[in-house]
């Protein structure tokens, strides 16, 4: 995938002001057929990285795929999207966390409305949301299996609802439908007053970016259709935390800064 200057220039201004934007360039099917393979491979382990649904057997998320498989670990050094995040953070970045989330055919459940960086600094002592996300879509994603939602420009805002307090808890419970940190929905409704929520739509190889401190959720799958969604988790190299306590596959303990691969393909 190649990204041109002007998109990335584009992307900085809506992301500045909204939170969140979308690329007008997205990943071409061979790409994401390699990254759906691996996914799959990954999923079929029984290790500590495969997440599954309180039902101990369908998949909800797999972790540090980038620590372990060639084609993720080649996915985060690709030029176009180190570029992006440089430029929509402001300097040198490595790879904070890797993750897949999954939502299965009528069996995905959802993630209640929270903010990524109450858990990184309550956790993880980050001491700024000097972070991006870059989503890549490894399934069509419609408005019935579960879509990324985002109330815009709630990343100005600061932490909300009960991220000022906890910390170091079990780590299950960032990865699941009970999750520590959490903004609650008659807040989230105050906020929509203002700028009422959006969906993260599109075709299989769409890409977004938002920020740590947007105020997101998803809703469970009520489909036939799987819903992957891939996620980046670039952090200033200048941002980094100290050593945390939860496991390297959620905190990546190498923070040199990101080389990029040679070419703009996986």
């Amino acid at each position: 995938m190649l990204v041109s200057t002007d998109s990335i220039r584009n992307a900085k201004a809506e992301y500045d002001a909204s939170g969140w934007h979308k690329l007008s360039e997205s990943f071409d099917d061979s790409d994401i057929k390699k990254m759906r393979e691996s996914v799959e491979e990954i999923s079929r382990q029984r290790r500590p990285e495969v997440v599954h649904e309180k039902d101990d057997v369908t998949v909800r998320a797999i972790h540090g795929c980038h620590l372990f498989d060639e084609t993720c670990a080649r996915l985060v050094r690709l030029p176009s999207l180190v570029r992006l995040a440089e430029t929509l953070i402001g300097e040198p970045v490595y790879v904070y966390q890797f993750k897949v989330n999954l939502k299965q055919p009528h069996e995905g459940k959802p993630w209640p409305w929270h903010q990524d960086f109450a858990f990184w600094r309550n956790e993880d002592a980050m001491t700024e949301p000097k972070a991006v996300n870059i989503a890549v879509f490894l399934d069509d994603t419609h408005e019935e299996n579960g879509p990324l939602q985002v109330v815009p420009g709630s990343h100005t805002l600061g932490l909300l609802g009960d991220a000022a307090s906890g910390g170091q808890g079990d780590w299950r419970r960032h990865v699941s439908t009970d999750l520590t940190y959490t903004v609650p929905l008659e807040q989230v409704h105050e906020l929509e007053k203002e700028n009422p929520r959006q969906q993260a739509l599109g075709p299989a190889g769409t890409v977004y970016a938002f920020h740590p401190s947007i105020v997101h959720s998803s809703s469970d799958n009520r489909s036939p259709d799987r819903r992957g969604l891939l996620l980046i988790t670039y952090n200033a190299v200048s941002n980094a935390p100290a050593p945390s306590p939860r496991p390297e596959f959620l905190v990546s303990r190498d923070t040199t800064p990101i080389t990029p691969v040679d070419e703009d393909e996986l």
